[in-house]
């Protein structure tokens, strides 16, 4: 007997709703407006959900241009199965060139240039598939995060408080049509207890909202440790060519047609012209560093992020090396890494 009066209520309340609904659409009945600013705030959350899966698809379409491997690595990871290890294109460039190399001969020229130019290949390779992993882990998985948790909840409670409301201007359209004191006093305190239910449940679903804000700034360091992971790739794969290109000059059957920094800025390290001044002017300058570096070998000096080095030149160095000192250490540093100080 109790689930039949539970089952008759509950339709009630859905028939009293569908109704209240269709009357808005209709224009006979009026509904409760919420504020500017809540309207605001469901405006934000609308955008920031359309935008995060639009920027999520396109940046899976960017480390993954392959429709096939996107879609078998969608189905594997919602099957929570681990995901073969893939080699990047340039690292299966690179092996073939290495074994290309093997079979003319590593002591023949063109063979050893092979081995040289495929090493590079396969080590860009493996910054490239760093680069993506770390993209996914970083920018990636933090969106669909948010698309598939925090949407789906604020989604959740905004629902919710539009059946609350459906409720409460229900219970307003019955106390005007009120007939008698009796039906008033009924309608009155049913519209004070949906009144209650409402304003709980916005307060719940304002807070929900308000959390989209804090979505931003989680978005915001993902984006910016994306363009790390991006610039570390480019960086790498800088270096690789440039002595690459050295490898290959040195052989005397290549002659580039292009120097990597001959056109480079003041903005992204130490352009020609304020190397030339340095030359001219022979004295020390200090120098701030971009980005940590690494020595290759005792002949570099490595660097950190946001330090402050003494460099100048030396006749016959390379233009996209220069001397630098921290201290009693000395070493050669590459000028992409390094900003003169005015």
């Amino acid at each position: 007997m109790d689930s039949f009066h539970r089952f008759a209520n509950d339709a009630a309340t859905a028939f009293s709703r569908a109704k209240q609904y269709t009357e808005e659409k209709i224009g006979h009945s009026e509904k409760t407006q919420f504020d500017p600013q809540f309207e605001n705030l469901q405006r934000r959350a609308d955008r920031t959900k359309v935008w995060t899966e639009k920027l999520c698809k396109q940046m899976e379409t960017v480390l993954q241009p392959n429709p096939t491997i996107r879609m078998e690595e969608f189905f594997l990871e919602k099957l929570d199965k681990k995901r073969r290890p893939r080699l990047t294109n340039h690292e299966v460039l690179g092996q073939l060139m290495i074994s290309a190399g093997n079979d003319y001969g590593p002591n023949t020229a063109f063979g050893s240039a092979l081995i040289k130019v495929g090493d590079a290949e396969a080590k860009i390779g493996v910054a490239e598939r760093e680069f993506v992993e770390t993209s996914a882990r970083k920018f990636i998985k933090p969106c669909k995060s948010y698309i598939e948790n925090d949407c789906k909840s604020i989604n959740k409670e905004r629902k919710l408080l539009t059946v609350k409301r459906l409720d409460l201007d229900a219970c307003k359209n019955r106390l005007k049509k009120a007939n008698t004191t009796e039906k008033a006093q009924a309608a009155d305190n049913d519209l004070r207890a949906a009144q209650s239910e409402f304003d709980r449940q916005h307060e719940i679903t304002k807070l929900m909202l308000d959390g989209v804000g804090s979505t931003h700034t989680n978005q915001l360091r993902s984006l910016g440790e994306f363009v790390e992971a991006q610039l570390k790739y480019y960086l790498t794969s800088y270096r690789e060519l440039i002595e690459l290109q050295k490898q290959l000059t040195s052989t005397g059957a290549f002659t580039p047609t292009a120097t990597a920094g001959a056109n480079a800025t003041s903005n992204d390290g130490v352009g020609n012209a304020e190397k030339s001044k340095l030359m001219a002017s022979n004295v020390a300058s200090r120098a701030k560093v971009l980005y940590d570096y690494d020595a290759a070998n005792s002949a570099e000096l490595s660097l950190l992020a946001d330090e402050i080095i003494t460099v100048h030149t030396v006749p016959g160095m390379d233009d996209d090396w220069i001397m630098a000192e921290r201290g009693n250490q000395r070493g050669k540093v590459p000028t992409t890494y390094i900003q003169i100080l005015s």
